[in-house]
């Protein structure tokens, strides 16, 4: 059980119970036991695997990367479960260094899908990729490193970025209020806004906790936001699409 929860990063209960053909009271009495020897994290509804070796060893203790991976992890792999569910044999996917597309990316290591191209910025991702099957493909971006994002921006992103087609782009950003999506980084925003011109079709993850915050940098507005996954629905204020 305990390799199947640190595969999937996340995993409910009633899954548990039906993936090993037990019944709901032994996944519980097997949860407290896994939890109380360190070997996974028990949660309301569910469980937590370990972070990954690469997620690991980004714990230093000036580290505020590693500090937002731990941040409402569980909302975090709540919403990449159902992120999972949009993805298509075939896609090219952008996933964006926040820790949500890294808790989607986890989930993608043990996905069945034949074919699977991603695309992104994310050294966290990038560092992890030999943990995909090995049909996927991985482009990763380069460009000047940003510490605070453990993430390549800047213009030579930008550049290798416009060369490329995306299907499907999943993102988040600092928070989300009545103007729009913010970040509080400024070649952030603007890498973004490039992901989004670029795109068929693009997904917001966004835990709840972000709900009207503001960063200091516009990414954009509601009606650019195709789809907002989170792990509550979003106040009526904050509906995104066309249709706002």
């Amino acid at each position: 059980m305990q390799g199947y929860i640190t595969q999937e990063g996340y995993c409910g209960i009633d899954r548990l119970a039906m993936q090993f053909g037990i019944s709901v009271a032994t996944v519980h009495r097997d949860l407290t036991a896994l939890a109380a020897a360190g070997r996974v994290r028990k949660v309301h509804g569910g469980a937590l695997g370990c972070l990954s070796e690469a997620a690991a060893a980004a714990d230093r203790p000036d580290s505020h990367f590693c500090q937002r991976l731990e941040k409402n992890r569980p909302a975090k792999m709540m919403i990449a479960e159902e992120a999972e569910t949009l993805i298509e044999a075939g896609d090219i996917l952008f996933l964006d260094s926040s820790t949500t597309c890294w808790c989607l990316a986890r989930r993608l290591q043990s996905s069945r899908l034949n074919a699977l191209s991603i695309v992104t910025n994310s050294v966290l991702i990038a560092q992890e990729f030999y943990r995909f099957p090995s049909h996927f493909m991985l482009m990763c971006l380069g460009g000047n490193y940003n510490c605070q994002l453990n993430s390549f921006l800047g213009r030579m992103a930008l550049a290798q970025l416009s060369q490329l087609r995306l299907t499907k782009a999943f993102y988040s950003g600092v928070g989300l209020d009545r103007s729009g999506l913010s970040t509080y980084h400024e070649d952030h925003a603007d890498f973004l806004r490039q992901v989004l011109d670029q795109a068929a079709a693009n997904c917001l993850l966004l835990d709840s906790s972000k709900f009207n915050r503001t960063g200091l940098f516009m990414i954009c507005g509601r009606e650019r936001i195709g789809r907002l996954i989170s792990e509550q629905a979003p106040p009526p204020e904050l509906r995104v699409g066309p249709a706002v």
